[in-house]
């Protein structure tokens, strides 16, 4: 461990986004991983288990203990929203700095962690998607909005994620709203013949989520006007792509004394 090095516990690192994240944190100089929180597994080392050779850190079910034992400075997570908002609770009562890529999370949530980093004085960073490119993907989409107010927005992922729509084109929804008045779109007299055919309405735009398997994650926002069509698209073919996002995130938390909600407020 160098001197300066951030300490970083990775809550999920069993899932594929979180042995992305262990791989990633154990090639970059200036971050050490101290400690791992799972469901199970109390007491072992992350080497233990396939696929973390020479990872000798151990595994807590407990993360206070965790936080505790370890004294990290960043805990990221890649769990589900149920255990990623006990985690995120239990990091900033011991001044841990949470880097949460666990979609899910209200509106309510994000003002209630908002509040308890600053009165923690700790950063804290929600980002519904890591890949530089999917970021750009949204703030291009806002800026494509002032001029196409028509938009229907398509997500596909993998058909083992839990979530629909994805945080990604609730969070790509949410920016467009902030430069984009509320209307319906399509006829006025529109009828679904099946449930559901029109996706999520969104104030007037229309949310798509596709679940296949092969799918990792994709999006693309479509916008209409007349005699055009413009389509803004970003894939992301495997989860490394991510982790240019989280190593940015993770670097940039340990500045921060509030929260973040989404990369694109952490780019320059």
């Amino acid at each position: 461990m160098t001197k300066d090095a951030i300490k970083i516990v990775v809550a999920g690192a069993r899932g594929k986004m979180g042995r992305e994240a262990v791989n990633m944190i154990n090639n970059t100089e200036h971050f050490t991983l101290v400690g791992a929180i799972d469901h199970k597994y109390d007491g072992k080392l992350l080497s233990d288990l396939e696929g973390f050779p020479q990872t000798d850190v151990p595994i807590f079910t407990d993360s206070g203990l965790c936080f505790s034992s370890t004294r990290p400075d960043v805990l990221v997570d890649f769990t589900n929203p149920e255990a990623g908002l006990f985690h995120a609770e239990k990091a900033l009562d011991f001044g841990v700095r949470p880097v949460i890529g666990t979609s899910g999370f209200s509106e309510k949530d994000v003002e209630h962690f908002k509040n308890r980093a600053e009165k923690k004085q700790v950063g804290m960073i929600i980002a519904p998607n890591f890949a530089i490119g999917a970021v750009l993907m949204m703030k291009f989409s806002q800026m494509a909005a002032r001029y196409f107010p028509d938009i229907e927005i398509i997500e596909q992922h993998h058909n083992k994620k839990l979530d629909a729509p994805s945080g990604t084109a609730v969070k790509t929804a949410e920016m467009i709203s902030k430069i984009r008045e509320e209307r319906r779109q399509g006829h006025p007299d529109e009828k679904e013949t099946i449930e559901g055919a029109r996706g999520a309405d969104f104030n007037g735009m229309r949310i798509h989520s596709v679940r296949l398997p092969g799918l990792v994650a994709h999006q693309q926002v479509m916008f209409g006007g007349e005699g055009e069509l413009l389509t803004i698209r970003h894939d992301s073919m495997h989860r490394t792509s991510f982790m240019s996002g989280v190593r940015l995130a993770i670097d940039t938390v340990m500045k921060l004394n509030t929260l973040v909600y989404g990369l694109e407020n952490i780019l320059e």
